[in-house]
This record gives C-alpha cells, structure tokens and sequence, in this order.
C-alpha cells in the first residue's frame, strides 16, 4: 500500500514563523542579485562613457538593457516577498495577541469562579449586625468609662477661715471635756482610753510597767 499512495508524511508542519524567515531569506538572496547586477551596470555605463557612438557602444547598450530588465524583475519579486513577509509577521502578531487575549479570558474566568465561591460564604447581613453591635459595645465602654472617672462629692477648697474655726471648735470641745474631768484618768503620759480599757478576749489586765513599756 505505501508503494501505491506513498507513506504517510512525518515531517513537521510549517509554522508561521518558519514561513517567515524561508522568505526573509529569500529576500536576502534577491538582494544579493541585485547588488550584482547593479555593479554589472555601473561597469557598462563607466565603459559607454568612454566610446564613441558605435556598433560596439550599441552592443555594450544592449548588454546593459537586459541587466536593467533583469533587475527590475528581481526588485519586483523582491517587493512582493517582502509584503508577503510583512503580512506573515501582521498574522503572527494577530495570532500572538489572540492567544494573549485567550490567556486573559481564562485567568478571568477562574478568578470569577473563585471570588463567587468565595464571596458566596460571606452573608452581608452578619458583617451588618457584627459591626452594629461594636458599635454598641464601644458606646459601653466609653460609658463605663466616664462612669468610673466620675469625680464624687468631695469638697475641692477649704479656705482659712474655714480652717481656723474647726479648729477654734475642736480647742473647745477639748476644754469641755477637761472641765468635766474626763480627762483625769490620763496616767504617766497615757491617754485615757488606754487606761483600763480591757478587751473581753483577754482574761487578765496588763500590768502598769508592761503597760508603760509598751507605750513607751
């Protein structure tokens, strides 16, 4: 069978971009022709400039008549491999820019599913109940706040006159009490209710020297 329709072809298909450079190069070998032929024509004229109007000019005219042709046919081959290879390279950007645009789509598209599935377990109305109840912490806190640093009745200035008289009425009231005699129970230095003043879980009084001692 292969001998009758031939092996199936293995080779690579061409690419865009090898199609391109078969033509660059191409170009490249047209342009090395015409380089050529324009020498080829630069010799005849520089040789026709020095004869004489002849058979021989005539012949070196003719020469140089189909050099001229057969460059205008390479430069014309050589201007539509070029726009070939300037349409190869406007497709190769197309099809560059679509896979570029195909590669866009698809990395929006998963990060839509993605956002979705994840903004799909958020609920709006808890964020809302959540932040209105801080709020109403926070307005608790800052009243206990000002409740705790709530300053009390306390009188903030006492003047001298104020002074001098509590303590006018405190001189008397100790000169009452010694008038009455309530302060004769004062022994050796010790005040009053230090003398004879047993506590009920004590069984025996202190002794007087014990006491002093003590006091001193």
């Amino acid at each position: 069978m292969n001998r009758l329709f031939g092996a199936k072809s293995t080779a690579p298909k061409p690419t865009l971009n090898s199609a391109i450079s078969n033509v660059d190069t191409h170009v490249e070998s047209l342009d090395v022709k015409h380089a050529k032929l324009t020498a080829e024509l630069t010799t005849y004229q520089q040789r026709m400039s020095k004869m004489r109007d002849g058979p021989g000019k005539s012949a070196l005219k003719q020469k140089a008549l189909k050099i001229l042709q057969r460059r205008k046919m390479i430069e014309s081959q050589r201007d539509q491999l070029q726009q070939q290879s300037w349409n190869m390279e406007q497709a190769s950007m197309m099809t560059d820019n679509l896979k570029n645009v195909m590669t866009t789509v698809d990395v929006m598209k998963t990060t839509n599913k993605s956002l979705k599935k994840q903004y799909g377990k958020i609920d709006i109305d808890k964020i809302e109940r959540m932040q209105d109840e801080m709020q109403d912490l926070m307005e608790m806190g800052n009243d206990i706040q000002e409740s705790m640093s709530r300053s009390y009745d306390v009188p903030e200035d006492v003047d001298e006159a104020e002074l001098d008289a509590e303590l006018e009425a405190l001189g008397d009231e100790v000169d009452f009490e010694s008038s009455l005699g309530l302060g004769s129970k004062e022994q050796d230095g010790m005040p009053g209710f230090m003398v004879d003043e047993v506590p009920q879980f004590v069984d025996e009084p202190p002794e007087q020297g014990k006491m002093k001692e003590a006091a001193g």
